[in-house]
Order: structure tokens, then sequence, then C-alpha cells
């Protein structure tokens, strides 16, 4: 199975993004949507689930601040800011954190457990590069990717 994993759009669903998610099993937005149309957007492309990040007002509110995704055999727990990260995902069986917010790209194992930030594909922060991630999950196992868009 192949997710696409984003995060901190904030308003920008960069052009070059979509053409590289079509064929993903799923999309996850790991939160600062900034725009509805985004997530419309990333809809027409693959089922989409998204958190709530700091700056999503209006009616990207209802977005909940994290969310459990069960996909092929494996739990997926996504939260915006990883400091608000509200479980122990070793007990509940969690083999994969997504978060965002910092725009920086991380995958780190804690504990047997890949924490996950794809960076971000919006607006440029600072000089951090503008990336997103693949993830790919088999039984047994969890693979992924940065890709980085160069700009």
């Amino acid at each position: 199975m192949r997710i696409g994993v984003v995060s901190d759009t904030h308003g920008l669903l960069r052009p070059e993004v979509p053409p590289l998610l079509e064929g993903c099993d799923l999309i996850l937005h790991a939160g600062d949507v900034g725009d509805p149309a985004i997530l419309t957007s990333l809809e027409g492309l693959a089922p989409t689930r998204a958190v709530r990040g700091n700056v999503d007002g209006g009616p990207l509110r209802a977005l909940p601040l994290t969310e459990a995704v069960e996909v092929a055999g494996h739990l997926i727990y996504m939260v915006h800011i990883p400091e608000d990260l509200d479980l122990d995902p070793v007990a509940a069986g969690v083999s994969v954190v997504i978060h965002g917010h910092t725009h920086r790209p991380r995958a780190e194992r804690i504990d047997g457990v890949l924490h996950l930030n794809p960076g971000s594909i919006g607006p440029r922060r600072f000089s951090l590069p503008v990336t997103f991630a693949f993830l790919r999950l088999f039984p047994g196992g969890v693979e992924w990717e940065h890709v980085g868009l160069g700009l």
C-alpha cells in the first residue's frame, strides 16, 4: 500500500505535487491545511484524511486534532504538533506517528515506532526544503521516502 504524506500546505498546493501523488492508495495531511480547497483537490487523487493544525480555522476547525488510521494491518496515528502526542505509541500498538508543524523532514524510529514528518509543501519557511513523503506498508514492515521538490 502506497500512502502520500503531506503537511503544512498553509493554503498552497503547489502544482508539482498532485501529479506526484497520483496512484496513491491514501493521502494523509498532518495539519496546517490553510484552505479547504486543498483537501478537496487531494480527495480527487485518493481518499484523504487530515488533522487540524494550529493555523486551521473556519471550516477546518472541524478537523480532529488527532486521528488513528488503520491501514494494511498497521495503526498510524496523526497529530500536527509532535509535543501534543497524547498517547504512548508503543502501548497503543502504533506503527507510525505522523506529525507536521516544524516544516522539517524527519524520520526517526523510537522504540520501534516510526515518527515521520513529511516536511512542508506549502510556502517556504526559512531555508528548509520543500518536501513530502511516501509511506509504504506491507505485512511486518514500514518503509518511507522523503521527496524533495528542489524548490
